[in-house]
């Protein structure tokens, strides 16, 4: 019932793809999320090439589906992933901070599907005349680096003035979100800060806790002063950063606060000085659980919903 382009294009069950978050997108989740009938991603970070390499290698052990790997335009290993993904029969590649232009001929020459992730119409419309496959429209709601254009906001405005298919991410946690999505236009779904709350996530058990007891107003937005925005959790980090923006804080000093803080989260567990990265989907989120039941909570509310909408407008619902 939900084929869209984004199912055709990637292959896949479900038009839900996870995102590619440094440090959480491990081959674990992405292999879990793909053989639940989505799109797994590897997040490949600012890690080095052969890391990269050696997380495809094992995914590869845990399934034969579809997945792909996100690569930061902005990480000093860029190229070398590029050409990892090429050499190892990666089929779809994912972006963000920065364009892929300068790739996109070697990914295509090499079959692999190219979906950036865009924060405004500009960069939408510029890198569909590049030539990449679909895009990944994500709102400010959304947890780590933001844009300031909210998933509703932004998604049919995109939609509106491309060709090509558009993902929509940011604020999307279940079958409310996901249905909500796809009226505004999107085919496919993107999730980030619900996969995070799995049983496969190889994330430490006090970034999760911490994210199913946050409330409606805990995903604060740090960074604005240097131009990068992210959006995590309120604790003492934050406190502490947002304290030294407020006083005029260099971006070196910014930049050396900051430094080592999402390992902390992941890695360590450190629910105070690390940083937790959550949408502000965050407040939603109540449980953790496998990724298969994520994506059949999801499919199946918006059946159910989706058949008391149709209900609704032939005037026989309660009948």
């Amino acid at each position: 019932m939900w084929k869209t382009r984004i199912t055709d294009i990637l292959n896949i069950k479900y038009p839900i793809l996870q995102g590619g978050m440094a440090w959480v997108a491990t081959h674990e989740l992405a292999a879990a999320v793909s053989e639940a009938g989505g799109l797994g991603i590897i997040g490949a970070g600012n890690a080095p090439g052969e890391v990269i390499r050696n997380e495809i290698k094992k995914l590869k052990e845990l399934t034969d589906k579809p997945f792909g790997v996100n690569i930061m335009m902005m990480s000093p290993f860029a190229e070398d992933i590029v050409g990892i993904v090429c050499d190892e029969g990666v089929p779809v590649v994912t972006t963000g901070a920065g364009s892929p232009g300068k790739y996109i001929k070697k990914l295509k020459e090499h079959n692999v599907k190219i979906i950036p992730v865009v924060p405004t119409v500009s960069l939408a419309v510029r890198l569909e005349r590049e030539g990449v496959d679909a895009l990944i429209v994500e709102g400010t709601e959304a947890g780590g680096h933001i844009g300031e254009l909210t998933t509703m906001a932004l998604v049919p405005q995109i939609v509106d003035k491309v060709n090509i298919p558009v993902i929509a991410a940011g604020g999307i946690g279940d079958g409310r979100g996901f249905l909500a999505a796809l009226s505004l236009g999107a085919e496919g779904v993107q999730l980030g800060t619900r996969f995070l709350c799995s049983t496969e996530a190889n994330v430490h058990t006090n970034y999760k806790e911490a994210i199913v007891k946050s409330k409606d107003r805990d995903a604060q937005v740090t960074g604005r002063s240097t131009g990068h925005p992210v959006r995590a959790l309120k604790n003492k980090f934050t406190r502490e950063f947002l304290e030294l923006e407020k006083n005029n804080g260099s971006l070196e000093e910014l930049g050396l606060l900051g430094s080592g803080r999402l390992k902390l989260a992941v890695v360590d567990g450190d629910v105070n000085k690390g940083s937790l990265m959550a949408g502000q989907i965050a407040g939603l989120i109540e449980d953790i659980k496998p990724c298969k039941e994520i994506i059949e909570d999801i499919i199946g509310y918006a059946d159910k919903k989706l058949n008391i909408l149709n209900s609704l407008s032939r005037g026989d619902i309660g009948e």
